[in-house]
């Protein structure tokens, strides 16, 4: 007689609503209490897309670079299999400018951040790819909050995945969420205001009672005698003591637009955009749109690129090339538009003897000179002559 024993069933991972995550709630069509706009409705909001617009295209426009420490100096790498997926093809239908915009625009709008999988062949990174939603989960440890990952259902190694993502549990997109709903709103009553005429230009009094019949004639007649360009200017003529009442707009409907414009600040706030650069320029002048566009470099964009250099160099980098390798985005072009202001910083930084003048033609796109690699500074170290016109000594 054989023996058999039962296998023990299958442990299935159970998933837990206590604290659902933006994409659960969608998936359910539950909003969570408060609110009345999904993720995709919130990005129609103009003022909200355009913040993730500005974010994520202004971190996949700068140059992106492998540095290599050697000694107390840094050089560029430019043959790393990496570097070339950031900057070329990420794979065979996204460019590297595609992958990081998609990048930080999820890490925007998705409360588990953007994920990346990254294709290793004997450690080397091959290709990267950003799947659709639901392709790649996280689920995070309880006491530590390390991520464990699946890819359709299998659980994959960290080592190829990429995750870029903002500070909290929740993100901009989510947290800002009442106030996105509210802008949403607002627009969609001055849609019906202005499309279906939700407010009469005016209304006629009559002391009298008047029936239904009555009424459609005279409105009728109204019409007939006032409606139109053609009519315009006419001398309106009313009776039996009727009189006619225009409508005006309360306090309520003139703070209408500033109601609007407040909602456009609070977003900017969520993202940490100037609001100059979401198009509400009410306070917009020549002096503090320059601070405002150092101020997003500086407080904005900035850690969105150090969150991105800290994914790249996890993933995409050995523990050996870890050592002494590094990605770090070059912010020097955000600065050419002030042209003068630039030129005026290099030719300090020669004089100073900071750089050289290859060094600064480096920084302008230039290629090297004869002669630049020496520090000095052109106002005060002239050039040797080209003959010695000092008298020679005779020989005793």
């Amino acid at each position: 007689m054989a023996w058999f024993r039962k296998s023990a069933p299958p442990v299935v991972e159970q998933k837990s609503l206590g604290d659902p995550t933006g994409e659960l709630l969608e998936l359910f069509q539950a909003i969570p209490a408060g609110t009345s706009i999904s993720n995709a409705e919130a990005l129609s909001v103009p003022a909200v897309s355009a913040a993730v617009r500005i974010i994520s295209e202004a971190a996949a426009s700068l140059d992106l670079k492998l540095k290599r420490k050697v000694g107390a100096a840094e050089e560029d790498v430019e043959d790393h299999s990496a570097l070339k997926l950031l900057t070329g093809q990420a794979n065979g239908w996204t460019s590297g400018f595609e992958l990081i915009r998609d990048l930080v625009a999820g890490a925007l709008t998705k409360d588990t951040g953007a994920l990346c999988w990254v294709t290793k062949v004997r450690g080397e990174p091959r290709e990267l790819i950003v799947y659709r939603d639901g392709i790649i989960t996280v689920d995070e440890d309880d006491k530590t909050g390390e991520p464990k990952y699946r890819l359709g259902g299998q659980a994959v190694t960290s080592k190829n995945v990429m995750r870029v993502r903002g500070p909290f549990t929740k993100c901009p997109l989510s947290m800002a969420r009442s106030a996105i709903a509210t802008a949403s709103a607002m627009e969609g009553y001055a849609n019906s205001l202005w499309s279906n005429g939700a407010k009469p230009s005016g209304i006629i009094e009559s002391p009298k009672p008047v029936g239904a019949s009555a009424a459609r004639e005279i409105l009728a007649g109204w019409k007939a005698a006032f409606t139109g360009r053609e009519n315009a200017g006419k001398t309106g003529l009313l009776w039996d003591g009727m009189t006619y009442k225009p409508m005006s707009l309360t306090s309520v409907d003139g703070q209408f637009n500033e109601s609007r414009t407040f909602q456009i600040l609070e977003i900017a706030r969520a993202f940490r955009v100037p609001p100059g650069m979401l198009f509400e320029l009410t306070r917009n002048t020549w002096g503090n749109s320059e601070q405002q566009a150092k101020e997003f470099i500086s407080y904005c964009l900035v850690p969105w690129l150090r969150i991105l250099e800290a994914a790249f160099n996890r993933v995409l980098l050995t523990d050996e090339e870890r050592a002494d390798h590094r990605f770090a985005f070059d912010i020097d072009d955000t600065s050419q538009a002030d042209l003068t202001a630039r030129a005026t910083a290099i030719s300090t930084l020669i004089t100073a003897r900071v750089l050289n003048p290859n060094e600064a033609r480096d920084w302008l796109g230039m290629p090297p000179r004869a002669g630049g690699e020496e520090f000095v500074n052109p106002a005060i170290d002239l050039a040797k002559p080209a003959n010695n016109n000092e008298p020679k000594q005779e020989s005793a």
